[in-house]
């Protein structure tokens, strides 16, 4: 299996001095993700919980919502053409009885952009697509004090980013600031679906009560895989999209952008935030 960190050569220049020396850096692999034998999406991720990310990824797909539709979860063998295991093909085989979507050209695109969709349609398929439709009556209530901690405590368990300061985290906090997982990645939207594969796996679906911080930006994409997975609030040290705020208004999601020391923008649902 891949690592997630690599050392690399390196010229550091520093004041005006050069020097040759070993750098860490995170790792980068392509991850294809196949179901049941059939190849679905591909995505570039820091290898590790890649099981977890597959199924992740299938939940915000609306495939699952819970571990009995998984059969099993597997490395492709003879993933290359001499027959060895490059550990960057992932199968999962769906329980019988679960429905197997359409696997199409459009589906695939859709599955492998990194921008999500745009316009009213994408809205209205996350909204059918849900299986856990239950968010905006979630009563879970936060305090303002415990949203301003939570960078902190994410940045304190990022222990891969104190090594290459190249990734982003996921983190799944408690109202009362609980750190309950954190998944770290070379893409911010491969952490997440680590964090709802890991409770898929372990069968905590939906997510509700729960505080979703992410390191980056609050994309669509990123709001959606919150909504798929039934999570109330969805916190972000920088900007939210537009339509990540729709999708918020929409589906009842609070959600909190530009998290940083004592301050913070609530776009959508602020009466879940205790002043």
């Amino acid at each position: 299996m891949g690592r997630v960190t690599e050392r690399r050569r390196v010229v550091r220049i520093r004041n005006g001095g050069a020097g040759v020396r070993p750098d860490t850096l995170v790792a980068e692999e392509p991850l294809e993700i196949r179901l049941n034998g059939r190849p679905l999406a591909i995505t570039m991720r820091t290898p590790g919980d890649d099981f977890a990310l597959a199924v992740g990824f299938l939940v915000s797909e609306g495939v699952l919502a819970d571990a009995s539709d998984v059969q099993a979860v597997t490395y492709c063998e003879g993933a290359t053409t001499d027959g060895s295991n490059t550990y960057n093909v992932v199968n999962v085989q769906l329980a019988a009885g679960v429905p197997v979507p359409d696997i199409t050209l459009e589906r695939n695109v859709y599955t492998t952009s990194s921008c999500g969709l745009c316009g009213k349609a994408s809205l209205d398929a996350v909204r059918t697509a849900t299986r856990f439709p239950g968010i905006a009556g979630d009563p879970v209530r936060v305090p303002v004090e415990v949203l301003t901690g939570l960078p902190e405590r994410l940045r304190a368990a990022q222990k891969v980013f104190d090594r290459t300061g190249g990734l982003h985290a996921a983190g799944l906090f408690t109202a009362e600031g609980e750190l309950l997982d954190l998944r770290e990645d070379v893409g911010r939207h491969n952490a997440v679906d680590k964090i709802v594969g890991r409770a898929l796996q372990a069968g905590r679906l939906p997510l509700a009560g729960a505080v979703l911080l992410v390191s980056g930006r609050a994309s669509f994409e990123l709001a959606q895989k919150a909504v798929m997975a039934g999570i109330p609030v969805l916190a972000a040290v920088s900007a939210p999209s537009s339509l990540a705020v729709d999708l918020a208004l929409e589906s009842g999601m609070t959600l909190v952008g530009f998290l940083r020391g004592p301050d913070m923008n609530v776009y959508a649902g602020e009466e879940r935030i205790i002043l």
